[in-house]
């Protein structure tokens, strides 16, 4: 391999971030996973009907799909209040063992 290319791959961390995309990968699916199995079953239990997920609204010839919308925006808030939530668990823990 050429040693301009491992001395770039070393300077600007493209290895580690690599690895973090990765990783970063495999956590989006775990809680996607999350949500779907274990909180959206709860959400939709407290939901009258249980299928607001594919609610539509119909203007004359137009459809709108607002329960894939709603649904995409309740899986968001989830995911961003877990992601929030664990990261400032990490970051925490960081910051204790630092001092």
């Amino acid at each position: 391999m050429n040693k301009e290319l491992l001395g770039f791959l070393k300077q600007y961390g493209v290895i580690g971030l690599a690895i973090a995309v990765i990783i970063g990968g495999k956590a989006n699916a775990l809680v996607t996973s999350l949500v779907d199995g274990i909180l959206m079953p709860i959400v939709t239990f407290f939901v009258p009907g249980g299928g607001w997920r594919t609610a539509t609204l119909n203007v004359g010839p137009i459809h709108f799909l607002l329960g894939p919308v709603l649904g995409a925006s309740v899986d968001f808030v989830i995911v961003a209040y877990l992601v929030f939530w664990f990261s400032k668990k990490v970051l925490r823990e960081e910051m204790v063992t630092k001092k």
